[in-house]
């Protein structure tokens, strides 16, 4: 219905202004939007008050012409002006249930576009340095990254979901250090960590393993030829919890790439070396330095330091080059929020590789507030004390899990509750969805048992949906393919679980209201072939979100 009035707008602007005051090149973009309250329409628009800067006329002057080369082409019951300009558009009330054939005809796939054309987009995320287990920071970053990548595979584009291991630098060190460190203490040695080891009791029982394998024997070699071994060991053994966690969550990465392999054959190096060519990069007080002021940074950046080792940014800008060399249209990084500052100098980086801004999108994910009961759980990776991801999972499930973290908008601080997440009522907003595939699940089979199948829409009288929340629960779902493309241009995969919550209580309240299943055939059939429609829907959206759809609860 949406894309109707977008037409019949256009249409309507195009007539009152273009080729006259208003060429092709100056109109604006149109857009439409579900107004606040209900009496105020199905959709409005504010393009009259964008207009009105062009005309220099009034925003109500500009609406009433936009209005008088409308045509409701039997879409529109009124459309109404009100306030400052907004136009108001009221659609007739009989032409919704129309729009459900649109789901008997598309079945499952009803939802689904070719928006993105093919597009290719590489989405990475979690990314997380194999140094210890993923917490529920990085389990929020992963639900966001994988419902985003399968938001965008469903309106047609080519998806590859990466992970970036970084298996270099003093972080990695840290970790060997922190292995070897306990090693030593279990041979009964009396250490002390150095500041940036890691303090956890995974640490205390990978050293373990490494005295179970090789005994005493390590502690006669020094330090430095054998700390190597206890990185390689425990990152490995690290990335395979990672991966394991990750795929019990439900998330499969199509790609691992290693951040050691951009240094093989002095690659970062021989890409500075190409921007300072370009006079991107300049010596200065025995560092070089990337110009990122050049692309609107607040100042430039070090990318070799005095003592020649390159800097992490250095590193992100070859990743990010190497991105763009394996063929991607357009790249998004699923980043901690703590990471806001650090996106002028990466947009800089990748201008000055001669790509265009919009290339690279960034999403910034808050952090989780866990609770129990209402009350904070702890938190320090440092101490050794934080809740991981896998132990979320195991208390609350992976659906659960997933569906909270896709609660807010994604920059947004979440609490997470325990103990919500474990109800089985409608506190628990997983549950509360999922029950509702599971009633219409039911509702079926009961309307089997007597005798009716799931009828076509055309072996249906959708006219006798005239219950206001019969209305509503057309419309829902008639916005169902608006709010998925949505989401893919906006990068906001939470609207999918506010859309949900909106259904399901829809659905729960039409059932608790009206019979489904009765004694009238044909009002049977047509409310059997609208709950068919939600359950669609659900299953849809459930499965966007990597989340499940079951018969019953």
């Amino acid at each position: 219905m949406k894309k109707k009035i977008l037409e019949l707008l256009g249409r309507a602007i195009e007539a009152a202004f273009i080729d006259g005051s208003l060429c092709r090149a100056e109109a604006p973009i149109i857009e439409i939007e579900l107004p606040r309250e209900e009496n105020h329409g199905d959709y409005a628009t504010n393009i009259a008050m964008i207009l009105a800067k062009t005309q220099k006329k009034s925003p109500r002057l500009v609406a009433e012409t936009i209005m008088n080369h409308l045509h409701c082409n039997g879409i529109l019951e009124k459309v109404d002006l009100a306030g400052p300009g907004f136009i108001n558009f009221f659609v007739k009330k009989d032409l919704w249930v129309t729009l459900l054939e649109e789901v008997d005809l598309k079945g499952d796939a009803y939802g689904r576009s070719d928006l993105g054309s093919g597009q290719r987009v590489q989405v990475e995320f979690v990314s997380a340095n194999p140094t210890g287990p993923l917490h529920i920071g990085h389990g929020r970053g992963a639900a966001v990254g994988d419902v985003l990548s399968r938001i965008l595979e469903a309106t047609g584009h080519a998806v590859v979901k990466e992970y970036y291991i970084n298996d270099a630098g003093n972080q990695m060190a840290n970790l060997g250090k922190s292995v070897y460190f306990r090693y030593l203490e279990l041979l009964g040695q009396s250490v002390s960590l150095p500041d940036g080891c890691y303090r956890g009791d995974y640490i205390i029982e990978l050293a373990r393993t490494m005295l179970d394998r090789h005994g005493a024997a390590l502690q006669s070699t020094t330090p430095e030829e054998v700390i190597p071994l206890f990185t390689d060991y425990a990152a490995g053994i690290i990335m395979e919890g990672i991966k394991e966690d990750l795929r019990i969550f439900g998330v499969e990465f199509d790609c691992y790439f290693k951040e050691s392999e951009l240094h093989k054959d002095r690659g970062v190096f021989n890409l500075l070396e190409t921007l300072r060519s370009r006079a991107f990069v300049y010596e200065q007080e025995g560092a070089l330095w990337f110009k990122s002021t050049a692309f609107g940074d607040e100042k430039d950046r070090v990318v070799i330091r005095e003592t020649g080792e390159p800097t992490y940014f250095a590193g992100d800008i070859a990743y990010h080059k190497n991105k763009y060399e394996r063929g991607f249209d357009k790249v998004i990084d699923i980043w901690g929020a703590d990471h806001h500052g650090y996106i002028p100098r990466m947009s800089a980086g990748i201008q000055a590789l001669g790509r265009s801004r919009d290339d690279l999108k960034i999403v910034l994910v808050q952090l989780v507030n866990l609770l129990r009961n209402g009350v904070p759980v702890a938190m320090s990776t440092r101490a050794g004390e934080f809740v991981t991801l896998r132990e979320v999972i195991d208390e609350v499930g992976a659906d659960a899990a997933r569906y909270n973290f896709l609660m807010r908008r994604s920059n947004s601080h979440l609490d997470f509750d325990l103990e919500i997440a474990k109800k089985q009522s409608d506190e628990n907003p997983v549950y509360y969805v999922q029950y509702a595939h599971a009633r219409i699940v039911n509702i079926l089979k009961t309307a089997a048992d007597r005798g009716y199948g799931v009828p076509r829409y055309g072996e249906i009288n959708a006219g006798l949906l005239t219950e206001p929340e019969e209305h509503e629960l057309v419309k829902m779902i008639d916005r169902y393919p608006e709010l998925i493309e949505g989401c893919a241009l906006s990068l906001e995969p939470h609207r999918i679980t506010f859309y949900l919550n909106g259904l399901a209580a829809l659905l729960h309240s039409y059932y608790n209201k009206h019979r489904v299943v009765s004694d009238d055939g044909e009002l049977t059939k047509a409310r059997l072939f609208l709950v068919y429609s939600i359950g669609v829907v659900l299953r849809s959206a459930l499965g966007l979100l990597g989340v499940a759809a079951p018969d019953r609860m």
